[in-house]
């Protein structure tokens, strides 16, 4: 089916495909969104010629499984693999960058200390990979993301494995023939040299600006590849450090026993030259290794040689040029008389036959030497083959030895020590008939004759599929109980704990995969408990002087979210903070209560000052008191004022003061000349004076 009419869709009732983001030879990508987990995630399909076979779908899932596993900073993280009738699928975490071709691309040739830190960190992947068993198989710039923060992830681990079942080198393969290793070019065994291999490819391509070998067809690129015979990188770009160069043509090199025995390996003398840019490695790659051929000089073609070489596609040999003497010589005639002529003429026909007789001797000795020579050089030729082919046959023959038949055997480490001639591999397991631990499938199968020391990939049986298991909605209980209801279903609860604004701390907020999904006995099912509200603390800001809107949008950006604001009676300005209830610098949580007092403003009657009153009738309002203002020195925090008849403890009356006022009104009443003491949240504070006096 036509690709983009995914666009739209809701794959196992889980993703649901927003956009196209990449398409490549095998698959397309989409960006999608999952859900279950409301998160954005990445999207690969099989395109349909690929998902119609069978084997290839059932590689694909377990290939896919095995690299989901995979956990690194530098792996793109697998999510989910699916194969079923309506499409197949990798689910991936969405990356935000481009890939390395891209960034190559924009920038051209790259520096070697940029070069360096995209390698290392590539190479901190495969080092975490090849742990696990994987190998990548098809690494290029296409398949590795560089971030906006710099780093790096390698993606489509393992996936390479299943592609590559077609070995067929067509049009599409010429992005990736660029970068694989002769053993891969040649359909031989792989493994995480080749890899390494690659990674040096790409090394190349980034220093020099160009791929080592490039050609109009991918069978072109790949024989190039076979024979080997690659340009120093310094070639094309003289800054190239020679340590960094000797890393990159040791990973290249033509026989696989003569490069990096692993990733670790590399990465030691990345770390070596990262530490030491003129550092000299004592390993043979430039000059004596296989990778790179000496060019030979030639002697200019003549036209006719140039027409044989483009008819045949063979240089001519070319022989060195004679010069042949000049042979027109002067000759001078003297008069002779006839008869001597004739007697010159016979001695020197004499002469010549004696001359050809002498020269056809010499050429018949000279024939049998070289025919004699000729016969004795071929014969030690012959002799040193013969000496040289049998005891290849012989050294060869000792190392040739039979695949044992494993299938059926319990694998164990007394398995693998019984057969030292191998390395046993283990792809990933599988369900089948066969009892747990045994092992079902074997490559090669037993009975081939191989070289002594060669791998051979096992699958052990995992034993029977067991019966599968619908998911129960767990959501909103006790962990305890939905993990007792897993255990006794066979499955495996794994916990994880997270903050909810819904859910108590120790419910079950959400399970992994989610409700209704069948599974197998033994699966793992992520269980998250709540651990309550998320407490998110941030330092109190000193508002206290600010303007009341700018007081707001502070608190907003720090967020805080229960903020109370009040009005009070200040003589600050309008709208000043004249008080917060959380001192500056505190770590709060955010959602607290802060309480924050503005100022209303100056109010607009005078109150009485200390001095001078107004008079006070002599009327009965005389009970009733005045309002008096003492001033009272200006604080960060609300405090209480209580006023006292002067030397007494009678409090006359008492207020609440707002942060940041400068005075208070109080209600008093009196004749004459009173003193008042004036006490702070209980504290003396100053002894104050008032004349009353009355009206006329």
């Amino acid at each position: 089916m036509n690709m983009d009419q995914y666009i739209g869709r809701l794959l196992d009732q889980r993703y649901e495909i927003l956009e196209v983001i990449g398409t490549g030879g095998m698959a397309v990508v989409y960006k999608a969104r999952c859900h279950r987990l409301n998160r954005l995630v990445a999207i690969k399909i099989l395109k349909d010629e690929f998902a119609r076979d069978e084997e290839f779908r059932r590689r694909f899932h377990a290939e896919g499984e095995a690299v989901a596993m995979l956990s690194h900073p530098n792996i793109v993280q697998v999510y989910d693999v699916s194969t079923s009738e309506s499409a197949n699928f990798i689910v991936m975490e969405l990356i935000d960058g481009i890939s390395l071709k891209q960034y190559m691309e924009k920038k051209g040739v790259l520096n070697w200390k940029e070069t360096l830190h995209f390698s290392m960190q590539i190479a901190k992947g495969l080092e975490h990979a090849h742990s696990r068993g994987i190998v990548h198989r098809d690494i290029k710039p296409h398949n590795i993301m560089v971030l906006k923060n710099g780093s790096v992830k390698v993606m489509d681990f393992g996936i390479a494995r299943v592609m590559n079942k077609s070995n067929t080198l067509t049009k599409e393969a010429l992005g990736s023939v660029h970068y694989i290793s002769p053993e891969q070019a040649k359909g031989g065994h792989t493994d995480n040299r080749s890899d390494l291999y690659s990674l040096s490819v790409v090394m190349y391509e980034m220093m020099a600006g160009r791929p080592p070998y490039d050609g109009e067809s991918a069978v072109s690129v790949a024989i190039q590849h076979i024979n080997g015979g690659a340009q120093l990188p310094s070639s094309y770009n003289p800054n190239i450090p020679s340590g960094l160069e000797q890393i990159i043509m040791k990973g290249m090199s033509l026989e696989i026993r003569d490069r990096y025995v692993s990733a670790t390996e590399m990465l030691q003398d990345m770390e070596e030259f990262r530490k030491n840019p003129e550092i000299q490695f004592q390993y043979h790659t430039l000059l004596d290794d296989a990778t790179r051929k000496l060019p030979t000089a030639h002697i200019p073609l003549t036209t006719a040689e140039k027409k044989v070489q483009a008819k045949t596609g063979v240089r001519p040999v070319q022989e060195p040029v004679r010069v042949r003497p000049n042979t027109a010589q002067r000759r001078v005639v003297e008069h002779i008389p006839e008869r001597e002529t004739d007697v010159l003429r016979r001695a020197q026909q004499r002469r010549q036959t004696e001359v050809q007789k002498k020269r056809e001797e010499r050429s018949r000795v000279a024939t049998t030497a070289i025919v004699i020579c000729s016969a004795v050089v071929v014969c030690a030729i012959i002799i040193f083959l013969i000496a040289l082919f049998n005891g290849a046959l012989l050294n060869q023959e000792k190392d040739i030895v039979e695949v044992p038949y494993l299938e059926g055997q319990m694998y164990s480490e007394a398995l693998v020590a019984k057969h030292k001639d191998f390395k046993l591999r283990l792809l990933p397991q599988e369900y089948s008939d066969y009892a747990e631990g045994q092992i079902i499938l074997q490559e090669p199968v037993g009975g081939q004759k191989v070289q002594r020391g060669s791998d051979v990939w096992i699958t052990v049986s995992m034993g029977p599929e067991p019966p599968k298991v619908e998911l129960d909605n767990l959501v909103g209980s006790e962990a305890e109980e939905a993990c007792d209801w897993l255990i006794d279903k066979g499955l495996k609860p794994l916990t994880k704990k997270e903050s909810s604004y819904l859910y108590e701390a120790g419910v079950v907020t959400r399970t992994d995969p989610a409700a209704g999904t069948e599974l197998k006995q033994g699966e793992t099912v992520y269980v998250y408990i709540s651990t309550g509200k998320e407490v998110v603390q941030a330092p109190m800001p000193y508002v206290v002087g600010l303007e009341l809107g700018r007081a707001k949008e502070l608190m907003e950006q720090l967020g805080f979210t229960n903020v109370r604001y009040e009005e009070v009676d200040s003589q600050k300005p309008a709208g000043q903070i004249v008080y917060q209830s959380v001192a500056k610098g505190s770590n709060v949580d955010v959602s607290a209560e802060v309480i924050i007092h503005y100022s209303a403003g100056p109010q607009e009657t005078e109150a009485p000052t200390e001095a001078t009153l107004p008079q006070i009738p002599s009327t009965t309002e005389e009970t009733k008191g005045w309002t008096v203002s003492f001033s009272v020195p200006e604080r960060d925090t609300e405090f209480r004022l209580d006023v006292c008849l002067g030397g007494t403890s009678s409090v006359l009356d008492s207020k609440m003061v707002a942060p940041g006022s400068t005075s208070a009104f109080v209600t008093l009443s009196g004749t004459g000349l009173v003193a008042y003491d004036l006490y702070i949240d209980g504290e003396y504070y100053d002894t104050r004076t008032i004349e009353w006096t009355k009206a006329g």
